[in-house]
């Protein structure tokens, strides 16, 4: 068996054994809160395969999307900019801070005020929540681009646009792309939580409707439909990462094969010892 199918079925092993461990608990204690998972899967079919993917699902992944790309372009346009310029990041910083203490959902009836109640406001609330760790982190990326590097780029006359698409993004990458995954998961919760207030479709919508009715099965359909949402973006997102990063990944290797391990002496260590050991002078004996 190879590695690879080896830690594809050490993956399911978990989440299984929980499905299985939950179905038998909930077919024993017939509790109204906690169906069996036969009926849920009977509602999920019935619900979204694919009754009301159109109607909830699809505004709900527009929303995410367009709110999280906004993020993007936001967090790390700005952030390479208050990244590359000390001044400019001292003067903002107050503000910066301030912004990001603030909590998201706390700011829906202000989007409420200024964009109604459409799309518009929903996805506000998004960005204001998603944008922060990718700023963030986008500007501890560009500070700790090699110095070196840049002042070579400098000597050289390289244009600041080549600077920064060939210099600064790549150094910057491995940061930025790890307060991305970190909006990915913020950006879905915020999206659930703006499609609970004045909201008419929508998976948050769906999800606090149907508890509100008492619909527990067709409210736990929306949950599991939920976390099935958050796991195939973010496998899709680390793929698109190990893509985009493989020479960040490539280098990483290469620096653990040339490391010596624990313990052992390095070989310019050795050399330097065995250099000391020949030049120091054997003690003469007395005549004595």
């Amino acid at each position: 068996m190879s590695r690879r199918v080896l830690g594809f079925l050490l993956e399911l092993a978990l989440p299984a054994a929980l499905l299985i461990g939950y179905g038998l608990w909930a077919h024993r204690a017939g509790s109204f809160y906690f169906p069996p998972l036969d009926e849920i899967f009977r509602y999920f079919r019935e619900l979204w395969l694919f009754d009301r993917v159109g109607s909830d699902l699809l505004p709900s992944l527009a929303r995410m999307l367009a709110g999280y790309t906004a993020s993007v372009v936001i967090g790390v346009g700005l952030g390479l900019l208050l990244g590359m310029y000390r001044p400019l990041r001292v003067a903002a910083e107050p503000v910066v801070e301030f912004l990001r203490a603030l909590p998201a959902p706390a700011l829906i009836p202000f989007s409420l005020l200024m964009f109604g109640a459409g799309n518009a406001s929903k996805v506000f609330v998004i960005v204001l929540g998603a944008v922060w760790p990718i700023l963030l982190n986008t500007i501890d990326g560009v500070r700790g681009v090699d110095p070196q590097a840049l002042d070579m780029a400098r000597a050289h006359r390289i244009p600041p646009g080549a600077r920064i698409v060939r210099i600064i993004l790549p150094g910057a990458g491995p940061r930025v792309f790890a307060g991305m995954r970190t909006s990915l998961a913020i950006a879905i919760i915020l999206m659930v939580v703006s499609e609970m207030v004045a909201s008419s479709n929508g998976l948050g919508y769906f999800v606090l409707e149907q508890q509100r009715s008492f619909a527990i099965p067709e409210m736990w359909t929306g949950i599991i439909l939920l976390g099935v949402l958050g796991f195939v973006l973010n496998w899709i997102f680390l793929r698109v990462e190990r893509r985009v990063l493989r020479w960040h990944r490539g280098a990483r290797g290469l620096l653990a094969e040339h490391e010596p391990a624990a313990g052992a002496p390095s070989s310019a260590s050795s050399a330097s010892s065995a250099s000391s050991l020949k030049k120091t002078p054997t003690p003469e004996k007395s005549d004595a």
